[in-house]
């Protein structure tokens, strides 16, 4: 009853209310009969009888009015039933709807709980990788500083440029082909000695090089301290030449030619360029400057000499061991001639063996048959007595 039937102003109007409005329309309209029924009793008899058949008029009306409102009444219970069912389905509609939508929210939260977690772990997996590579660069800065104090002292620099000579010459030649510090007559020690098959002069190396003067050349701010560091480089170049032919090119001890490593292309590339006439010089003392990839080649034809030389020793030693094996050849045909005579003279023997041993054969069978009536048989012309 207490169901909201419509609104009207702003004020929701119940089925309770609805009835008790149709029950006041009701008794006032009653009122508005009685009244009248009241005031035309005065008019008489045929007034009092009309008055009595508007009456009845006015009862069959209020009966079609309480039937029609109990029908409304009917109605409006039957229009709340339906607005409760439709308002129960609504609510089950709009549960499922939130079921459904929270379900969707938990698999994308999952989902993107899942992804933030991947991206995370990449994220973390790259913080290593970059941990490591600053790592590395950090080793990387440090061995550029100590190479650069390396370069920066003398003697530091003379044992790097030894120790690249050494590892060009003792990665391309075998062992017993080189030797490092080798003393010479004079009491020099080159820094590498290599020795060529079949020449027991050895080809002198020196790693030995005036880099200051090539960074002053690169480092000088001014054309005039360019020049200046020129000069002094062409100076140091000449001194060093001069002295590798001096020390190092001992007739009939060592090889006509010496080499000077430089331990970097770039330095080698701007000697090459700017001082051509020091390298010529180099070359009328039979001193050649090299950088790691001449020398390199250098050790590569070195041992392309060897390698010819031990092909052709072996080839000696196989022509040797070719004319022994013709000569075992030629013994074996003797022998297996002088085989086949014996086997020849064994055959002609075991043919006799096996005429003697038929002839046994017959004379045991004729002493088995008890048979001394049949001649006796002759050997053949020629054969031996007794066969």
């Amino acid at each position: 009853m207490q169901e909201v039937l419509f609104t009207a102003a702003g004020h929701a109007v119940t089925l309770a209310e609805a009835i008790a409005v149709g029950a006041g329309l009701a008794a006032f309209m009653v009122f508005l009969v009685v009244v009248g029924l009241f005031r035309r009793s005065r008019a008489g008899a045929l007034a009092a009888e009309e008055e009595a058949l508007r009456a009845a008029a006015l009862d069959r009306r209020l009966a079609d009015l309480a039937r029609i409102q109990f029908e409304t009444a009917g109605r409006v219970q039957g229009l709340a039933e339906v607005l409760s069912q439709r308002q129960s389905e609504l609510a089950r509609a709009v549960a499922e709807r939130l079921d459904a939508t929270s379900h969707r929210l938990g698999e994308s939260m999952s989902t993107a709980a899942r992804a933030t977690h991947e991206s995370l772990t990449r994220i973390a997996e790259r913080l290593v990788m970059v941990e490591a590579a600053e790592r590395s660069l950090s080793d990387l800065s440090s061995q550029v500083i100590s190479l650069r104090e390396t370069l920066a002292n003398k003697q530091a620099r003379g044992a790097f440029g030894q120790a690249r000579m050494e590892a060009i010459v003792a990665d391309g030649l075998p062992r017993g082909s080189f030797a490092f510090q080798h003393t010479l007559s004079n009491g020099r020690r080159p820094d590498c000695a290599i020795f060529l098959p079949g020449d027991p002069r050895p080809l002198l190396v020196d790693s030995k090089f005036p880099l200051e003067s090539v960074t002053a050349m690169r480092e000088a701010p001014t054309a005039e301290a360019r020049k200046a560091a020129a000069q002094r480089l062409r100076g140091d170049l000449l001194k060093h030449v001069n002295d590798v032919a001096e020390r190092y090119l001992l007739p009939g001890e060592t090889q006509d030619v010496a080499l000077i490593f430089v331990p970097s292309e770039s330095v080698y590339a701007d000697i090459a360029e700017h001082f051509d006439a020091v390298v010529q010089q180099a070359y009328r003392l039979r001193v050649v400057l090299v950088s790691p990839s001449l020398l390199m080649l250098a050790v590569q034809v070195v041992q392309a000499i060897a390698k010819d030389a031990r092909m052709r020793a072996e080839a000696d030693r196989m022509r040797a061991e070719v004319t022994a094996l013709v000569g075992d050849v030629a013994r074996l045909r003797e022998r297996v001639g002088e085989l086949a005579r014996h086997f020849s003279q064994v055959g002609d023997d075991v043919g006799r063996v096996l005429i003697s041993a038929d002839k046994i054969a017959r004379r045991g069978l004729r002493l088995e048959q008890l048979d001394f009536d049949a001649p006796l048989e002759t050997p053949p012309a020629g054969a031996p007595a007794g066969e």
